[in-house]
């Protein structure tokens, strides 16, 4: 019974995530900056739902997957510099710039729980400062390699506004460093609060 409970939340987690995709593709603000930027978010669903009856998460990593996702179809539907909330944020505190990309990059340090969970469930890695420190750092590669696509990004473009508008610096130069420092605080801050959730979350679900 639990196991179907589970089961129809991780359905509405995919049926909601699947509605912000089809509003996300309709008119965005450059169809070119919306691929670059939901293709991380759409590559995520594939591979959970294809690997889904061989490698179930806790759905507590579901719910971090489909936030993320939605994220990522927001930003790309608008441009992470252009969302509309952010915008009159800016406006409204005479902010300098819109911080949807500096929000998105803090929250991607709740990817640090599912790091976590494949590492314990995947690998010979147990509880204690190894899986602690391995998953910090798995992120910020992530996050790394994020910063390098967006480079390329306007190298192979030549600083188009497409290119622009995806590495969304906004005029920091410090951008990249802005976002890296924010995914680790983010992951930091994930695993200090989350971490025994988790570890009950995980225990329920080898009982399963």
């Amino acid at each position: 019974m639990n196991n179907r409970k589970h089961f129809k939340i991780h359905v509405t987690l995919l049926a909601i995530v699947l509605i912000v995709f089809v509003w996300s593709v309709i008119k965005p603000s450059s169809y070119l900056d919306w691929l670059a930027e939901v293709s991380p978010g759409i590559v995520a669903i594939i591979v959970v739902v294809c690997i889904y009856n061989k490698f179930r998460f806790t759905t507590f990593s579901y719910f971090i997957i489909a936030l993320l996702s939605i994220l990522t179809f927001i930003g790309g539907h608008y441009t992470y510099s252009e969302v509309p909330l952010f915008n009159w944020i800016k406006e409204e505190f005479h902010l300098q710039r819109n911080h949807y990309d500096r929000f998105g990059h803090f929250l991607k340090g709740l990817l640090a729980i599912v790091i976590r969970e494949i590492l314990l469930r995947k690998t010979t890695l147990t509880k204690g400062a190894w899986l602690t420190g391995i998953t910090i750092s798995i992120l910020l590669a992530i996050a790394a390699f994020y910063e390098i696509i967006e480079w390329l990004s306007t190298r192979v473009s030549k600083g188009s506004k497409g290119a622009k508008d995806f590495l969304g610096m906004q005029g920091d130069r410090w951008d990249a460093q802005w976002d890296m420092f924010l995914a680790l605080l983010g992951t930091i801050l994930t695993l200090l609060l989350f971490t025994k959730l988790h570890n009950k979350l995980l225990k329920k679900l080898d009982k399963s």
